[in-house]
């Protein structure tokens, strides 16, 4: 990380106290909330990363959580994650059930009898990398940051431990490692990524619901299914312009 990136993040400390404070306020409050999402999109010529997720083809096997543990060393007990499967069981009375046993790895067995279902599926979740993220806004250190790809990064060398970002996430996506007691989630597989490889998860799904890619780039994957889909991005009111764009999302889905 060069020097003046680190001054950078750093004058963010002055405001860092009020904002990490106020947080569920702010995100409840439009005025205040402008302010802490009030970021421009980077002018970049490089490559911008994110995520396509097509639900049409999501089987639930829990491949992409399992290699995700391996790939990144993620704590094997049942309570972290960096990417995980939701099943939502919508019955026909129009309530909804959430099940995730194990994040999905160990594979999903359905509780309700088929008489009573409406409709079943998957819903794989990660970091969403908001081009304005509250975790970055609210590190009072400067230790969660954005990389000149758009990959939301933790510096694990600057991060205190504190769980600003962990409340702050509004997809739940962020978990503090129960042996390095610093804070934690996605990277997009960040190391692979930056030697031109995909990320574990896409790499490993066998139906193709990942779709990694560059969206500077018209020609490519990610690009192209957001061409050939009507995609959304989970709680958009948020304001925090999410690169995960999912095909197939239902209303039920938070």
């Amino acid at each position: 990380m060069g020097k003046d990136e680190v001054k950078s993040r750093r004058r963010f400390l002055s405001n860092a106290a009020m904002l990490a404070g106020g947080i569920f306020v702010s995100v409840s409050n439009n005025s205040i909330g402008a302010l802490l999402y009030a970021t421009e999109r980077k002018d970049t010529k490089g490559p911008w990363y994110g995520m396509g997720i097509d639900l049409e083809q999501c089987i639930g096997c829990g491949h992409c959580a399992n290699t995700c543990k391996s790939e990144n060393g993620v704590s094997r007990e049942p309570f972290y994650f960096r990417t995980w499967v939701e099943q939502y069981t919508i019955l026909n009375d129009g309530s909804v059930k959430i099940t995730s046993p194990n994040g999905g790895i160990d594979g999903f067995s359905q509780q309700v009898p088929d008489e009573d279902i409406f409709k079943s599926f998957f819903v794989p979740k990660m970091c969403n990398h908001c081009e304005k993220s509250p975790c970055v806004q609210v590190c009072p250190v400067g230790a969660t940051y954005d990389s000149p790809e758009g990959v939301v990064l933790v510096d694990d060398s600057y991060c205190i431990g504190c769980r600003y970002c962990v409340q702050a996430c509004p997809y739940g996506c962020r978990y503090i490692d129960p042996v390095k007691k610093v804070a934690d989630k996605c990277t997009l597989c960040y190391h692979r990524i930056m030697k031109g490889q995909l990320p574990a998860c896409v790499e490993v799904c066998p139906k193709g619901a990942k779709i990694f890619g560059d969206l500077n780039d018209p020609g490519s994957d990610l690009v192209r299914f957001k061409k050939e889909h009507a995609w959304q991005v989970l709680k958009p009111h948020m304001n925090t312009d999410s690169k995960v764009y999912y095909n197939g999302l239902r209303a039920e889905v938070r």
